[in-house]
């Protein structure tokens, strides 16, 4: 117990250290993302534009016909997909024979504060795959997207359904009417005059805004949980190693350009526009139904960041005749790094996305 707690001590320590860190990078122009732990796989930068690098992985012995595009989100460093050996999914897709690429969103300064869903998707994400259309030869690839990069999968997939064969998503926020987690509640609360004099002040969402929230939707286990089960864990190989590293990752948040975080905050969030087929992008109306590409819905059973029935939906409501949704005993974040993912999870992605290669959608 005296262990546990002289544990709790130091990591209640390091995170106020943390949180004044990102208090002070809210007020500064730039986000530092040289320091990054060094990846587990080595990639080559082969497309930079916008505010986005286009990470290449090669994959392992020979190439699966139909290149994967990992969508990251735009509030996270991508490097938890590429932590450490036997859980990262970058090393797990390439050993099943994927060429994988991987957005690397650079962070906006106050310049960037006008950027909305219509840069990001119709400009960045759109260009990244021109340049993987190009790179690789071919009209159409997969594409996997997590969390908010699941949305911007949507969003983009919709819009463009003609380049995509494959959607997968990883706990997506779609019908954000459920209000199952107690946190979500506030969404409701959070007033038009309060996100205006919040992006008045900072030009973007600061990360530690986006920090906050994360900790507010699971206080108990941010702050005692976690450390429990660390303690638990201790004599597990490399255990101790991981909790680090992922820790470093939680608290490293990511401002969010002005007009996109008033786009999710009050068309997804508070009016659930997506839902509706009622969101815009740009001049356009994301219709769902446009969505023909094959759809794996992912759903993690224990999330307390996107509620399972948030994410339920969505397999329904896309134009797809090859959609269904896959349930996964995880959390939010286990997705990516826990044991369980890595051993079925991405093996069962994996083996779908091979089962559809070779099968063009015109």
């Amino acid at each position: 117990m005296l262990t546990l707690l002289n544990h709790l001590s130091q990591s209640f320590s390091e995170s106020a250290i943390r949180s004044l860190d990102g208090l002070r990078r809210g007020f500064a122009d730039a986000y530092p993302v040289d320091d990054d732990p060094s990846p587990l796989t080595s990639y080559d930068v082969v497309y930079e534009g916008g505010k986005v690098r286009l990470r290449y992985y090669p994959a392992v012995g020979k190439s699966q016909a139909t290149p994967l595009l990992f969508v990251f989100p735009l509030i996270k460093r991508p490097y938890v997909v590429d932590l450490m050996p036997g859980c990262s999914v970058i090393h797990n897709l390439t050993q099943q024979g994927f060429d994988v690429y991987l957005t690397d969103w650079q962070p906006p300064t106050r310049a960037d504060s006008w950027r909305g869903f219509d840069a990001y998707v119709n400009s960045d994400l759109a260009n990244v795959v021109r340049a993987i259309q190009i790179r690789e030869g071919v009209s159409q690839i997969s594409m996997v997207g997590y969390c908010f990069g699941g949305l911007l999968a949507t969003l983009y997939t919709a819009l463009h359904p003609q380049t995509i064969k494959n959607l997968v998503t990883l706990t997506l926020p779609f019908d954000t009417s459920v209000r199952e987690l107690a946190f979500t509640h506030l969404v409701d609360h959070f007033r038009p005059q309060t996100l205006e004099l919040l992006l008045a002040i900072y030009g973007n969402c600061p990360a530690w805004v986006i920090n906050s929230a994360f900790k507010a939707m699971g206080p108990v286990h941010s702050l005692v949980g976690k450390h429990v089960d660390l303690y638990r864990h201790l004599d597990r190989e490399g255990y101790g190693e991981m909790f680090e590293w992922f820790e470093n990752w939680t608290s490293r948040d990511v401002p969010l350009a002005g007009q996109v975080c008033r786009e999710v905050v009050q068309g997804i969030f508070q009016q659930n526009l997506l839902g509706q087929n009622r969101f815009q992008v740009g001049s356009r109306t994301v219709n769902l139904a446009d969505i023909t590409s094959a759809v794996l819905n992912v759903i993690a059973e224990h999330d307390t960041i996107v509620h399972p029935k948030s994410s339920l939906p969505f397999a329904e409501a896309v134009g797809s005749t090859d959609a269904r949704n896959l349930l996964v005993p995880t959390g939010h974040m286990g997705v990516v790094v826990s044991g369980v993912a890595h051993k079925k999870l991405w093996p069962q992605v994996g083996a779908w996305l091979k089962e559809r290669d070779g099968q063009w959608i015109h």
